[in-house]
């Protein structure tokens, strides 16, 4: 349109002109055009002729619309009309355009659908559950966004008013309406809106691995959004692999078993064992932190709050996060930061992400929630190990554990901000090199290492983790790195615990040697105390209360102890019973006999002249 000041008697009367105010869809915008076109009109003596072009007009529009309702009130042109990436979708008998949806020749408040564009794109159906989810695209402030909900969120108007704290304006007023119209659309354009497979686990799907085989689409949590999308391919792979080769060129074996327990992670499942954790722990600045950095680069990004976590959770959210992780390790910074309920039930909290499967739990419908499970390989770190943690030999079992010494990185800065910068690349590659191999391959190669590793003196289970490790360390060595700096037996071999160390049993037993020898005075009758017994020979004689209340001090089982015991000929029986008569002070009572070893007295050896005992050499222990 011209600039008004240049339009004549002529050319403010034109179709062009008024067809270009007609066609504006900004109402006020309209009003504010035809005022000043009116105060022209006055100006060039034409106003009387201008204010009946405007009303032939405004009748003309009028009629236009009524006829496009009725045509879409018979079936004619009913699709959506929305500006925007998507394609137009048969919408039925609903009107859907940039102003909103609404139900055909209804067009007052009350029948409004919703005051934005939006429509289904796509059904996601889940590989596990076979539960369905829908992407919805909507339009808000000019700019379209995506969700991905639970199907059932659409097809009850009590459950969609939720989706308006993710920004779809949905009131208990227009629910139904909206319900109507999404399922309408869904159901009448089965073509355009596809069923796409999809997962809420990382990991391996049959065979192909999420999130790196994009025929999967990832349908997890949201509150896991943030660190599904740390995982992948940032920077360059060179300057990653050079710089992690310079580290593993350095021999130290903290690098080299948390790296290589980070690529382990995806073998669990592939061999058919059950997760583990294995725990760095040591002094402060020593390095810890920056490795577990190296681990989580292998891929995802390793800055903090990104794919690292922490304990600093509740046991129901570390559960959920393994289960979403699935076969990818689960990384968590500092033991000593813990939420409360965690700290007192950390044992727990072992067992339960050790099993590999979640609690199950109940619904509000009175059924049962599908139940989370995982295989993946826990990667920790603290100043103090994480079996100082725990009591239960079980648990001691599902831990590996390595010392961090001093100055693992000689510039700690540096290793941290080329993880930061390059990163997922290996993990990627680690992928592809396993799924190019046989599954009986990689059997094998375990199945090796595990009898490399076998000890009778050691723990099996622990055996078998390592061994997992071994074989991760062997494939990424020989096909990644290429560098010859594979983890050595012996070298592995030091993270495993003794079978004795680690029996509850065997524990149990060195606990009441050691109460006995630090409370000489309970078991003197001469002493006014409380007494725990007596002592008779070689044998600590207990009161049964006072031996049970000693067991639960230790948090023990007093029969899974005595029966052990029996076998090991370390207590004395009565017949078939584990408990034997005894006469004390002139009572008879029932009382446990636990063979004590006999403490040589000090007085046997010969002492310098600061008083401290003299060793002769031949009496040196192997550790001295």
């Amino acid at each position: 349109m011209k600039p008004l000041n240049e339009l004549t008697k002529q050319t403010i009367l034109s179709e062009e002109v008024f067809e270009e105010v007609f066609n504006q869809e900004d109402e006020i915008y309209k009003a504010r055009l035809l005022l000043s076109l009116q105060d022209r009109a006055a100006e060039l003596g034409v106003k009387g002729k201008f204010d009946q072009m405007v009303k032939a007009y405004r009748r003309v529009d009028r009629e236009t619309k009524q006829r496009k309702k009725q045509q879409q009130a018979a079936g004619m042109n009913n699709y959506t009309d929305f500006d925007g990436p998507y394609e137009n979708m048969y919408c039925g008998s609903w009107i859907a355009g940039e102003t909103g949806i609404y139900a055909q020749n209804m067009a007052t408040v009350e029948q409004i659908a919703c005051y934005h564009p939006i429509l289904p794109i796509e059904r996601l159906k889940n590989l596990e559950t076979g539960e369905e989810q829908i992407k919805l695209a909507f339009k808000r402030n000019g700019r379209w966004e995506e969700i991905i909900i639970p199907k059932t969120m659409i097809t009850s108007a009590s459950k969609i008013v939720a989706l308006s704290g993710r920004g779809v304006a949905v009131t208990s007023e227009n629910a139904k309406l909206l319900v109507r119209y999404l399922s309408d659309v869904e159901n009448r354009n089965t073509a355009q809106i596809a069923v796409q497979y999809s997962s809420s686990k990382l990991g391996w799907i049959k065979k192909e691995f999420l999130p790196y085989d994009t025929e999967i689409t990832f349908d997890g949590d949201s509150r896991f959004r943030q660190l599904f999308e740390s995982i992948g391919e940032h920077g360059g792979r060179d300057k990653w692999y050079e710089h992690v080769k310079s580290l593993r060129q350095s021999g130290r074996m903290e690098v080299k078993l948390m790296l290589a327990a980070s690529f382990a992670s995806v073998l669990i499942h592939q061999v058919g064992a059950l997760p583990f954790f294995i725990d760095l722990w040591g002094e402060t600045e020593g390095g810890k932190t920056v490795t577990l950095m190296l681990a989580a680069s292998v891929w995802a990004n390793p800055a903090e709050s990104a794919y690292i976590g922490d304990f600093k959770t509740t046991d129901v959210a570390l559960e959920a996060k393994a289960n979403m992780l699935n076969h990818l390790p689960m990384i968590l910074d500092d033991t000593s930061k813990k939420n409360r309920r965690i700290e007192e039930n950390f044992e727990g909290v072992v067992y339960d992400l050790c099993s590999g499967k979640g609690k199950t739990r109940s619904n509000r419908d009175i059924g049962i929630n599908t139940e989370s499970h995982w295989n993946n390989c826990i990667l920790t770190n603290g100043e103090r190990p994480l079996t100082s943690y725990v009591n239960q030999g079980g648990a001691i079992n599902r831990i590996l554990e390595i010392e961090c010494g001093e100055k693992v990185y000689a510039d700690p800065q540096l290793t941290a901000d080329t993880l930061k910068q390059n990163y997922g690349f290996a993990g990627k590659d680690f992928v592809e090199v396993v799924k190019a191999m046989r599954a009986d391959a990689v059997r094998e190669i375990q199945k090796d290492f595990q009898q490399r590793l076998f000890d009778d003196e050691k723990m099996q289970k622990q055996s078998i983790s390592l061994s997992i490790i071994l074989t991760a360390d062997k494939i990424a060595t020989d096909a990644l790195f290429k560098d010859g700096q594979y983890i050595s037996i012996d070298e592995a071999k030091k993270v495993l615990i003794d079978r004795n160390e680690l029996s509850d049993n065997e524990r149990c037993y060195q606990y009441i040697l050691d109460k006995v020898a630090m409370n000489e005075i309970r078991f003197d009758a001469d002493t006014n105390c409380e007494k725990w017994g007596i002592m008779k020979g070689d044998f600590a004689v207990f009161f049964n209360h006072a031996f049970d209340e000693l067991c639960k001090a230790g948090g023990f089982s007093k029969k899974s102890f005595l029966s052990w015991a029996a076998k090991k000929k370390l207590i004395d029986k009565y017949g078939d019973k584990n408990t034997k008569p005894t006469k004390i002070n002139g009572t008879l009572v029932r009382c446990v006999w636990v063979k004590v070893e006999n403490v040589t007295d000090d007085s046997e050896f010969e002492t310098d002249e600061n008083g401290f005992i003299k060793v002769d050499e031949q009496m040196k222990l192997p550790f001295d």
